[in-house]
């Protein structure tokens, strides 16, 4: 599904990011670990296409990411990969089916009123689908940020630390709505996390140390 070959990244000639060739099949469930400094979030944008590493190449089904032009880049991440970030990303002008609607519009794709409206009800959002961000509960926002994800039936799902605020029933709620969510859509799942409690639920793990 995606093939990661000799990576290396640096930030004003510091290096934070530092790994040998990883390669994951469709459909597979990873966890990558490690404690803050270890590079998580940046290889979690690497692997997105949002951040070019300093060193090394990043294929997606098969596409390498490196001989896209930006716009195409867009694109094919809005396509291919959904994105679940720590803070909710949903412009605060629209509501939350407008929002959807539109990551339909710029990933290039049918804008499908019915089917947004469908994953919302699955969600147990359908009430919220003309209400705008702000109006969303803290538990509310998770599921619509998950929704803005996977709206476009994406093949690999990313989440930035999904549980490491959370208590152990809402960790355990958020983490089964991705599992979930990604067995729907047969997506690649990969989640940065340093929160250990949930290690036991991923076979495949990936683990990063500080300075890695």
């Amino acid at each position: 599904m995606f093939a990661l070959k000799q990576i290396r990244h640096a930030y004003d000639k510091h290096e934070v990011l530092r790994l040998d060739d990883w390669a994951v099949a469709q459909g597979d469930h990873w966890l990558i670990l490690g404690p803050s400094g270890s590079g998580k979030t940046t290889l979690l944008h690497i692997l997105a296409g949002i951040l070019a590493p300093s060193e090394g190449s990043v294929a997606i089904a098969g596409q390498d990411l490196g001989r896209l032009p930006a716009s195409e880049l867009d694109l094919f991440r809005g396509r291919h990969v959904g994105i679940v970030f720590q803070r909710l990303h949903l412009l605060s002008s629209l509501t939350l089916l407008d929002n959807l609607l539109l990551a339909q519009y710029l990933a290039g794709t049918t804008q499908d009123k019915q089917g947004v409206g469908s994953l919302l009800m699955s969600l147990g959002l359908a009430d919220k689908a003309h209400s705008r961000p702000h109006a969303l509960s803290f538990g509310q926002s998770q599921r619509a940020a998950v929704a803005r994800a996977i709206v476009n039936k994406p093949r690999l799902i990313l989440a930035d630390e999904p549980t490491s605020n959370l208590d152990d029933a809402n960790a355990t709620a958020a983490l089964d709505l991705l599992i979930e969510q990604a067995r729907a859509c047969n997506a690649t799942l990969v989640i940065a996390t340093h929160d250990r409690r949930i290690r036991d639920r991923f076979g495949h793990q990936l683990a990063l140390s500080a300075g890695s």
